[in-house]
């Protein structure tokens, strides 16, 4: 057992005992989903096209990507498609991206307002080789949201800036409603799972946000079957709770190709009702849990809890 102190409190990682019971093999029904595909869907497919922008729905090969577009909900991908990490979980591209586009943050406000949207959800791939790691492209969006799209709630999905805690000023001081950083996994996965992270760096950033802003809800959500154990998922919510965390969500990792992390076990829809469970005996503000659950999916829900919608 070690324990890890930052000036936000205290965090304990115990080793986890070896899986001797994994369930593996073919994909349960639970996880089986239709093709995606509704007028809604191809409406938004021509919309995002025409206005040159990705969505993390597409990149990500998100599996509720029929049923969100269907319901004309998505999540943006802003800086382009090309990250400069390279997570073992993860279907977007690692490279050297292009430069950015200034221009990027008004065409996402005025697809939001051709969509109708009352809910907005931002992210991004890591841009470490820009000096904020790209934080005025989320503050200018929700700027050109705010201005366009009156009413909207946003949510952003952010990277963790490598610790710029100005980086990640400049994104609260633009007032989103959620603020989500995605933890991922356990920390005893971490150098696999998310190479270029750091676990006490994304729980530090969390509390950090909401010390920025105290009516802006904090967010996370970790993937499970990845070889953590039941014991680890608890501590994890422990920790986001201890780091003031409201809103937690968790979901079944689905490897995108062969070349991406082996599935070491699918949990069920039984267990994932009981995360719920744990989470919210915790009290999380909301748990969302389940097989296909991904960070942003029924955002819109959790938008209401916020205090600038009351």
């Amino acid at each position: 057992m070690t324990t890890t102190t930052n000036e936000f409190g205290t965090i304990t990682l115990e080793p986890a005992p070896p899986l001797n019971n994994l369930t593996r093999g073919r994909r349960p029904e639970w996880l089986r989903v239709r093709a995606a595909d509704s007028p809604k869907y191809r409406e938004l497919t021509a919309l995002f096209r025409g206005q040159r922008l990705h969505t993390v729905c597409e990149e990500a090969m998100c599996p509720n990507i029929g049923e969100c577009w269907g319901r004309g909900t998505a999540t943006f991908l802003l800086m382009g498609d090309t990250c400069t990490r390279s997570c073992g979980f993860c279907k977007i591209k690692t490279g050297r991206p292009g430069a950015l586009d200034p221009d990027e943050p008004r065409r996402v406000a005025e697809s939001i307002k051709q969509m109708g949207l009352t809910h907005a959800v931002l992210t991004s791939v890591n841009r470490d080789e820009q000096p904020d790691g790209g934080a005025w492209v989320f503050a200018e969006s929700l700027h050109w949201i705010h201005e366009l799209v009156p009413g909207c709630t946003v949510e952003v999905l952010i990277p963790d800036f490598k610790g710029d805690w100005a980086a990640l000023q400049v994104v609260m001081d633009a007032k989103p409603e959620i603020l989500n950083h995605n933890t991922e996994t356990v920390p005893r996965l971490y150098r696999t799972v998310r190479p270029q992270a750091k676990y006490i760096r994304s729980m530090e950033l969390l509390q950090r946000a909401k010390r920025m802003d105290g009516e802006a809800l904090t967010k996370s959500g970790i993937m499970v079957g990845l070889g953590e154990t039941w014991d680890e998922i608890l501590q994890v919510m422990d920790d986001l709770r201890a780091h003031d965390v409201d809103i937690m969500t968790v979901g079944q990792y689905l490897q995108p190709s062969r070349f991406h992390l082996p599935i070491m076990r699918y949990y069920t829809p039984e267990e994932f009702a009981h995360l719920k469970e744990e989470g919210e005996a915790r009290g999380f503000k909301w748990m969302e849990c389940g097989p296909l659950v991904r960070s942003s999916y029924h955002a819109d829900g959790q938008a209401h809890l916020s205090p600038r919608q009351r």
